[in-house]
């Protein structure tokens, strides 16, 4: 037998939900950073745009190339700042020839900054592009003295 206070279960349940309804808030959206990045801003600040000669590739299928320079400068003050722009980028072979292994955008940059150094009605700026796979084949005879400082010795 039930205790005599006790109101039914049923009886309670009906009458709570039927005179105080019950409304459960939505909780508020996630809060927005102010200082986050905008959605796929990764993907577009480093795309992966191939320059015009690394479309246009090589029939060796290599990207990195050997390309020797070869300068004819007429006035000695650009001489010597196409001589430096030369060693920044490759070794010197002759006086006026260097050789340079670059992949074909940075070969790109080097070109064009070589371009805006020589005054193109006197001064001449040859490059030759071989591929690495190719360059094993190139054969030299005699002595020669590389300007590039050693990196490290292997024994």
């Amino acid at each position: 037998m039930p205790h005599r206070y006790a109101t039914p279960l049923s009886r309670l349940r009906a009458s709570a939900f039927d005179a105080y309804p019950v409304t459960i808030p939505k909780p508020p959206p996630p809060a927005q950073n102010p200082f986050a990045p905008p959605e796929g801003w990764w993907e577009n600040a480093f795309r992966l745009v191939l320059s015009p000669s690394e479309a246009s590739g090589h029939r060796c299928g290599t990207r990195q190339m050997l390309t020797l320079i070869a300068y004819d400068i007429t006035e000695p003050k650009r001489l010597h700042k196409v001589a430096v722009l030369c060693e920044d980028f490759g070794m010197r072979i002759q006086y006026s020839v260097f050789e340079c292994r670059l992949e074909a955008d940075r070969f790109d940059i080097f070109w064009n900054r070589l371009n805006d150094l020589i005054d193109p009605t006197s001064d001449r700026v040859t490059a030759y592009t071989i591929c690495l796979a190719c360059a094993r084949n190139i054969r030299d005879a005699g002595i020669q003295h590389h300007s590039e400082k050693a990196v490290a010795y292997v024994f």
